[in-house]
């Protein structure tokens, strides 16, 4: 009987190959439709647009 003693970040081929199989696997179980959302999305940033283009101006010039 031998022991292998490997120490922190030793490469191990089992573990690579066992993950690679893991990762190359695709689970297509879960439920593929999209779901439909309804209502209302408002925005209201308080500022024009030229308003924001003068403060980006300033603040390039500084």
């Amino acid at each position: 009987m031998g022991v292998v003693a490997m120490s922190m970040g030793a490469y191990d081929e089992d573990e690579h190959e066992r993950r690679e199989r893991k990762n190359s696997s695709v689970d297509a179980s879960f439920d593929d439709e999209r779901s439909s959302y309804h209502g209302t999305v408002e925005y209201d940033s308080g500022t024009s647009a030229e308003d924001l283009l003068e403060q980006f101006e300033e603040i390039k010039s500084q």
